[in-house]
Formats: C-alpha cells, sequence, structure tokens
C-alpha cells in the first residue's frame, strides 16, 4: 500500500503510512489467535507486511495480483538496501505466510510464492561460553540484596535450562517446584515443557524468593495479578520484561570482561553444548530446549565436534605431528 502526503496550513509535508489490507491484519490475527505466535513476532510480521505492501502500492499491483517476479523484485530492492540475508528470509517468511494464507482463506487467486527461492542464509554456528566463562559469569554478581539476589537467580536458571529469556521472564511462582527441581516453560507457539534445574540454581531461586529477596521489592506496592503471580519483578515490582532480563545479563558480562562474548541467547547455547561435551543425548537436549525440529539441536553437535577436535590437538602429543619416515 503507498504512502500519501498531507499538508495542512503552515506545516511542511509528511509522509502518512498506510494500514495493512484486511488479508494482512486476518493473517496476523491468525497467527496470534490459532498459532500462538508471541507479541514480538507478530511485530516482525507486521513492519515486514507493512514494507511489502508498500512496495505493492508504489508499483500499483494489488496483493492478489502479485507474481512470483514482483515477489522476486521486491527481495531484490531489499538486497540492494543492503538488508542481510537472515533478513531478507524472515521477510519471504512473511510474505508466504500472507499469500498462502490469502489462497486458501480468503480465496485469493493464486499464492506466487512458491516458485521463489529463498535467500541463502550463511550457516552461523553458535558461540558458547566456555565453562570457565560461565563460572566468570555466574560470580559477577555480588551482595545479599534483593537485586542481588533476583540477578544471580536470572543467570542460574538461565544456564540451568536454557531457556529463552522470554520465556525465563514469563516464569510464574506456580511453574515452579523446588522441591522436585522442576520448572515448567512455555515457549513458542505456547508449547509447554517441563525442564530440570540444578542445585545451585535451585538454591539461588530460594535465596531470591526468601524475606529479603523478592518482597523486598514488591513491598506495600499495588501489583496486577500478572505482576504478583511472576517469578522475576522489577525494582518497581512489575513482571521483569525481556529488555531488563537481558539488561541483566549484560551487565554481569560488563562486570566479568566478557561483554564482547555475550549475547540475549549464549547462556541458553552454552548449556546445550556443555550438555553435550558432558554426554547428553541430542533428543534429550532438543526436549530440554525445545526445539520442533531436530535439526536445530544439531547445530550444537557441529560446536561440540570442534570442541573435541581442540581439545585433541591441544593435548595429543602426536595431534599435530609430521610423521617422519624411518631411516634406511
Amino acid at each position: 500500500m503507498a504512502e500519501s502526503s498531507s499538508r495542512t496550513p503552515g506545516s511542511t509535508t509528511r509522509a502518512v503510512r498506510a494500514p495493512l489490507s484486511l488479508d494482512a491484519e486476518e493473517y496476523l490475527a491468525y497467527l496470534s489467535a490459532e498459532r500462538g505466535r508471541a507479541a514480538s513476532s507478530i511485530a516482525s510480521y507486521r513492519r515486514d507486511l507493512l514494507a511489502y505492501e508498500e512496495f505493492l502500492g508504489r508499483h500499483g499491483t494489488r496483493l492478489a495480483d502479485a507474481t512470483p517476479e514482483v515477489v522476486e523484485e521486491y527481495l531484490r530492492v531489499l538486497e540492494q538496501a543492503g538488508k542481510a540475508p537472515a533478513t531478507r528470509a524472515r521477510a519471504l517468511a512473511a510474505i508466504r505466510g500472507l499469500h498462502g494464507f490469502a489462497h486458501a482463506e480468503r480465496s485469493a487467486p493464486a499464492d506466487p510464492t512458491p516458485l521463489v527461492a529463498a535467500p541463502r542464509v550463511p550457516a552461523g554456528l553458535p558461540k558458547p561460553l566456555t565453562e570457565e566463562e560461565v563460572e566468570r559469569l555466574l560470580a559477577a554478581v555480588d551482595g545479599d540484596g534483593a537485586r542481588a539476589r533476583r540477578d544471580r537467580a536470572v543467570l542460574e536458571v538461565l544456564y540451568a535450562t536454557g531457556a529463552r529469556i522470554s520465556e525465563l521472564v514469563g516464569l510464574s511462582l506456580g511453574d515452579l517446584d523446588l522441591e522436585a527441581r522442576l520448572v515448567r516453560l512455555f515457549g513458542k507457539g505456547a508449547k509447554e515443557r517441563i525442564v530440570p534445574i540444578g542445585s545451585p540454581a535451585v538454591a539461588s531461586v530460594q535465596a531470591w524468593l526468601a524475606p529479603g529477596g523478592r518482597a523486598a521489592l514488591v513491598a506495600g506496592r499495588r501489583q496486577r495479578r500478572d505482576d504478583a503471580d511472576a517469578v522475576f519483578v522489577s525494582a518497581r515490582g512489575r513482571r521483569l520484561d525481556r529488555q531488563a532480563a537481558w539488561t541483566i545479563v549484560h551487565g554481569a558480562a560488563l562486570r566479568a570482561g566478557l561483554a564482547a562474548k555475550v549475547s540475549p541467547h549464549v547462556l541458553r547455547h552454552s548449556c546445550a553444548t556443555h550438555l553435550l561435551d558432558h554426554g547428553a543425548d541430542i533428543r534429550v537436549v532438543q526436549e530440554l530446549l525445545g526445539h520442533a525440529s531436530i535439526t536445530t539441536t544439531q547445530v550444537y553437535t557441529k560446536v561440540s565436534q570442534e570442541h573435541l577436535h581442540r581439545a585433541y590437538r591441544a593435548a595429543h602429543p602426536r595431534a599435530l605431528a609430521t610423521r617422519q619416515p624411518r631411516p634406511g
């Protein structure tokens, strides 16, 4: 859909962004209500579809009239704008979903996207921390105040469970069974899984939930029900959000001298890699991390194998030795 210009007396011309089409709005509603996609995913799809429909509008093409060539041209425009392959692949996924929905549910004459090749996204391996680096990160939180207890528990639970940050901040008190050392997580598509946690993580959560911890941040505050049920809360007693949780991780990484190595998923990557390094079955790791496909988990086996080769080359006396011919 095209941008239009509006002018009021004494004002400058400004672009007014047209809304999404009805088909696109219904598709996003379907993803949210029936597929259980997270609000952040819906927001990303909305941005991608808005840019696509604006492109169609500038070219005078209706959504129902889009052809494979039109979609391919849009992907070329993104490439020329310097968009990364992963960004272009995500945009194509949103476009494919919209056209498929319009064809199946809105009587669009055809879906042009099956013939469109997806951008090649270079395979990147996750970069986990070493076990020693994880210990440094976990030890980077000092003190016994409420915030220190919370931050320590956040780090311990992320590493112990391999949870996504969104899953961590979504934890409610009823999701904890500390006596059985179990945590219930809700992953992508609201899929539920039960994950064990080790004794250090249990001890950190217990310290956070004990007097002087969580209660100190919520004392005397009027809380909404969702905030009152939250395991992790902010200094204002509100459920911790993803940005605040990431800030906690990043702050610990700065103090541990690991800021360059830490990303929002680094403890999840480290958990998976260390489990495999110590002999965990790949199917078990798949279940613990909530991967829908074993292919996703197999990425970590490559990381683990690289670690194995590095250790072998460093430790075996003949790993790098050049074989010398026998005399005579």
